[in-house]
């Protein structure tokens, strides 16, 4: 039983409300029928070609099997559309909570718009503070302003570490000829900011106006990419690198390795991602601010 029963409360009740909205039925995952059903997801998802997996269904059954989380999002008729995988870090000297890992999740296209991702987030932040951890964590790409935005602004997590090539070479149409670069997304499952974000109040982001002298450098494709304004810096991303991937793969290196540039000297200087404009605009505040 949580000892944060009252914040436990909120986070099932907000997971439910989010589950509804998006018109999903969602839950805990413990059937190899099941978990079969997810592999076959996850690599529709992340477009591998035959024989490839992104996390086999063995290992789900394992995960699930030593009481970490697999969750599933299920449409009215029954059919998989959506899942996620979590894991469980214990705490140490270093880390003193005890924390989840998301190693994984996943949406079927054409659903991404329904809020299916954020019903599973939902179910899984209630399934941790149900169990007394306090922090998620997870890798995402930078470059992939929809998921940043998502997880930084949506669900009010934030960032401050950039691992370069965090994976080296990945298989699949949407990761194949570039470095797997991640930022490590932290989201306090506590905070009073991912309890409004829980219940659909997140803090607004839109980069305020700026004039020439405020901007520090330009992007690959010659418009301003790193500008200070408002008292945070803010860098901006390809609105779609997927698509860029394929129209104009050197451009998109281009793309990776000026963020890459940026993002690694803001972290380096005690600058917190802390949310991500709908123009694909990164928010860095300075260290300890909102």
């Amino acid at each position: 039983m949580s000892q944060n029963s009252a914040l436990a409360q909120q986070a099932q009740a907000a997971a439910r409300v989010a589950a509804e909205s998006a018109g999903v039925l969602v839950s805990n995952e413990g059937s190899l029928a099941g978990f079969l059903e997810i592999e076959t997801l996850f690599n529709t998802v992340w477009r591998l070609p035959p024989g490839e997996s992104v996390i086999p269904s063995e290992l789900l059954c394992s995960i699930g099997h030593a009481g970490c989380n697999v969750t599933v999002a299920r449409d009215q008729a029954g059919r998989l559309v959506g899942a996620a995988a979590a894991i469980v870090t214990p705490s140490s000297p270093s880390k003193k909570i005890a924390s989840m890992y998301s190693l994984i999740a996943g949406v079927l296209p054409g659903n991404s718009d329904h809020g299916v991702g954020f019903a599973l987030k939902q179910h899984q932040r209630a399934w941790g503070l149900d169990r007394d951890l306090s922090e998620m964590t997870w890798t995402f790409d930078p470059l992939v302003s929809r998921n940043a935005r998502f997880n930084l602004t949506k669900l009010g997590a934030h960032a401050s570490e950039y691992a370069v090539d965090f994976y080296g070479p990945m298989m699949g149409e949407m990761n194949a000829n570039d470095p797997s670069d991640r930022l490590v997304a932290v989201w306090p499952l506590t905070s009073d900011e991912s309890a409004a974000c829980s219940e659909d109040r997140p803090v607004a982001v839109g980069l305020p106006d700026f004039g020439l002298h405020d901007v520090l450098r330009l992007g690959p494709d010659g418009e301003p990419a790193f500008v200070a304004a408002n008292g945070a810096l803010w860098c901006r991303v390809p609105t779609d690198i997927v698509a860029l991937r394929g129209l104009d793969p050197r451009l998109a290196a281009r793309w990776r390795l000026s963020v890459r540039a940026i993002l690694t000297d803001v972290f380096a200087s005690g600058h917190v991602a802390r949310g991500v404009s709908r123009d694909g605009w990164y928010r860095l505040a300075p260290g300890g601010t909102a």
